[in-house]
This record gives C-alpha cells, structure tokens and sequence, in this order.
C-alpha cells in the first residue's frame, strides 16, 4: 500500500531533526529493537545528515529515492531541499510509523512524503514521478545488490549518494588495475561514474557498527555503446571475477563453452587471452560479451 501526496516544494519549511534521545524514544515507542538481519544503524548526528544533504547537491526539483529511512533521521533533513522523497522501507513498523514522526518534526513538510512499504530488492515500480536521485544509508548487508537493482529500475536516476561500509565504497569506486577493483566496481560503471565522496565515522549511529562507512557519489552517464544486452556483460564479468586468479583465457571458458572458444572470443573483441579481468574496463568486457560463440 502507498501513501503518498504531492505538494509544491516551498524553500522556506524546516524540519526539526531527530536527536540521539529522540531515536531512542522513537525506538522504544514503536517496539523498535536494531537488528542485523536488516541491517539497522540509526545515524544520530545532525552533521552527518546535513552533510549527506550537501554532498548530494539535490535541490527543490529532485525527487529522492531513500532505501531504509529507518526511524526518519535523514529523511527530515532532505525534505526541506526536495520536491518530494519517496521512502521504502522494509521493516513494517518503521514504515508505518514514518509518516507520524515527520508530522511530529515538519508538520508543513508531511505532505512531500511517500513511504512503500516493503524490500528494495522486490521493489518493480514507484509512485509518483520519476525520482531523479538516490540518497540513502544502505543496508550494509544488501547495498550492492540494492544498488544495482535500483540503477537498473529506474534509469531516471541522475546521481546517487549512498552511505555504505567503508570497504564496499572502495570496491564500488575501485577502478581497472587495483587489487580491489571486481564485481561491483565494473557493473556500477556500467550505469554511473563513481567516486568516493568522504568517511563517516562509527559514533554518528546507533547503534554503532563495527566498522567503518563512507559516502559514494554516483554520476549517471550513457551506457556502454555495445549490441551485447546487459545481462549479457554481466555474465561475462561475474565470470572473469569468479576465479580472478586465472587468466581470462581460463576464467571464461565456461562461459564461452571451451578454452579455445574464450580465447577467440577475446581476440576478436581486442583483449589478450593472457590478461586477467581485473585489467579491464567495462567497455572491454561488453565487447568480449558482443563476440560469445553460437
């Protein structure tokens, strides 16, 4: 079920941010206990998501995607600057009680919201108009898969700027060459070009992880020029990663169907058969993708 109204976004409304008493009350009126599972760190600090505001750089126009409100910290900080926030999240009761605790803090704001109810990853369609950005801290436990799911949905999405576990952000901004760089540095870069945009320490949530998180900036840019379908390159980076070790030559011969087929497949696309997937960009594995065996 939706709820959802749309308003005309006035500059001028401010919300009353959430304080660490306040999250605590609000987890224990509506029997909120943080769990793992779903990965649940509430932020408690008005600088952070102020400045997850700022870095997002969205403004009275932007329709915002937020995965995981949660309790409502970060999403009392963005309604003042956007045309509207579209909330999902999946745990039943923190969804149901997000609307009443933004009517509580910015009563003249309420209107700007729309929660849906349930898990990111099912998610197939949003209310509303075409959200143009995704700002969010990112259940630690799915980001990636998230992010991508979410990429692909809703091709609207113009820039991205999610909080994640510090080692995550690296991967996801890693690029060709790096002992890092893998699966979610080139199928992001399929979508978006990606950049570290700052660390968050463990104090500002509640409760504190036990690691480290940081900001990912994400700038959505055309799509590699291939005839080979998405799916396609994916299989063929999800393959040369699998055993990262060996050459692609190896990597990929059960993708192709044999040794020799994967090394003509590389040679008609332009990559030597000795390299590794970890040397390659997106554009070469869409044009390994374009020349698979029949």
């Amino acid at each position: 079920m939706w709820v959802t109204q749309t308003p005309e976004p006035d500059p001028a409304d401010r919300s009353r941010l959430l304080t660490p008493a306040d999250v605590r009350a609000l987890a224990e009126r509506f029997g909120i206990r943080p769990t793992k599972t779903l990965g649940q760190n509430f932020v408690i600090d008005h600088g952070t998501v102020r400045r997850i505001v700022r870095v997002a750089g969205v403004g009275a126009d932007d329709v915002v995607v937020e995965v995981g409100p949660g309790l409502g910290s970060l999403t009392l900080a963005l309604l003042p600057h956007v045309r509207r926030v579209t909330a999902i999240e999946i745990d039943p009761a923190l969804a149901e009680a997000l609307p009443g605790t933004v009517a509580d803090h910015a009563p003249d704001l309420v209107d700007r919201l729309t929660v849906v109810p349930g898990d990111a990853m099912r998610v197939t369609e949003l209310p509303g108009p075409a959200p143009t950005a995704l700002v969010a801290n990112l259940p630690y436990n799915v980001s990636v898969p998230v992010l991508l799911h979410l990429l692909e949905l809703l091709p609207s999405l113009e820039r991205v700027l999610v909080m994640v576990q510090a080692e995550v952000a690296d991967r996801i901004t890693a690029t060709p060459g790096g002992r890092i760089y893998g699966v979610p540095s080139a199928k992001v870069a399929w979508y978006a070009s990606a950049r570290r945009a700052g660390a968050v320490g463990r104090n500002v949530f509640w409760p504190a992880p036990n690691v480290d998180s940081g900001l990912v900036e994400l700038v959505r840019r055309p799509e590699p020029s291939t005839k080979a379908p998405r799916r396609e390159v994916f299989k063929v980076i999800d393959a040369a990663f699998a055993q990262r070790r060996k050459t692609l030559r190896a990597a990929l011969s059960g993708w192709a169907g044999s040794a020799p087929a994967a090394e003509a497949a590389l040679r008609a696309a332009g990559v030597q058969p000795s390299a590794r997937g970890e040397s390659l960009g997106i554009e070469e594995f869409a044009a390994i993708a374009e020349h698979r065996p029949e």
